[in-house]
């Protein structure tokens, strides 16, 4: 997928304009009172956001003309429903709505097409699994589950497998203080640990450029495997600074290790 291309949709990303806080607040008041030409100039002032976002799916192969049209649907909708006593940013709200958008169309054009008899198969065990969480108040097997509807467990495994959408590690799964964290952010490597760099032999020098605090991050996260939420837990700070001081340290290691 091409994104550096200047045109896109028969817009000049070169000269998309940027709007100030100021000119935001001002607009949003225009907005709410109706002002179309305000609505209009709001979302013009937003699209670099729509192209910093379809940025992040430049793996896929769909036409980057396609995504950036399927973004700004997710742009305006996040204008119609933002709400300027959140007390956060707009591009904070923004951003999950116009990667939901993209990653439903994503979704429903992908190439690989699942039976319908699987997606039978997949509703009727979801279902029966509520009804018994209903009934139970507890997880069913899937024994359990196969028995109720009467199929093949291993069938019903096949199609619950079917219908999941995969998910990137690069996906976001929220946003605090401005950091944007992702899902590979909340799991933990116990088998690779980053292994492919960490067993440098010039680690322990570049690990010295780092302060105490840092150390004792990349320690906890890539020789003892554990997550940025437990790492902050154990040190007694949000996950958001886990992320940046981490981002940092690794950022200040690979710069002495290149």
């Amino acid at each position: 997928m091409a994104l550096n291309k200047v045109e896109i949709c028969g817009v000049n990303t070169a000269k998309l304009p940027v709007l100030s806080n100021e000119e935001k607040e001002t607009l949003f008041e225009k907005i709410r009172a109706g002002d179309t030409e305000a609505r209009e100039r709001y979302i013009k002032g937003n699209l670099r956001l729509v192209l910093s976002v379809i940025k992040r799916f430049s793996g896929s192969n769909e036409n980057a003309d396609d995504l950036f049209q399927i973004g700004c649907i997710g742009l305006i909708k996040a204008i119609d429903n933002f709400d300027t006593e959140l007390n956060v940013k707009f591009s904070t709200y923004a951003v999950p709505m116009i990667i939901g958008e993209i990653r439903r169309y994503l979704r429903d054009n992908n190439s690989i097409r699942v039976s319908r008899s699987l997606r039978d198969t997949a509703y009727k065990a979801i279902y029966a699994r509520e009804n018994y969480v209903k009934k139970n108040l507890k997880e069913p097997t899937i024994n359990e589950i196969a028995e109720e509807v009467g199929i093949n467990k291993e069938d019903i495994v096949y199609a619950m497998d079917a219908i999941q959408s995969p998910m990137s590690l690069y996906e976001p799964v929220y946003t605090e203080g401005g950091d944007m964290l992702y899902v590979m952010d909340q799991i933990s490597d116990k088998k690779n640990r980053e292994e492919n760099w960490i067993e440098d032999l010039s680690l322990k020098e570049a690990m010295k450029r780092l302060n105490d605090r840092e150390k004792y991050i990349v320690g906890l996260r890539f020789f003892e495997g554990k997550t940025q939420m437990e790492v902050a837990k154990e040190i007694g700070i949000s996950q958001a600074q886990v992320s940046r001081l981490e981002k940092h340290a690794l950022k200040n290691m690979r710069q002495y290790l290149s």
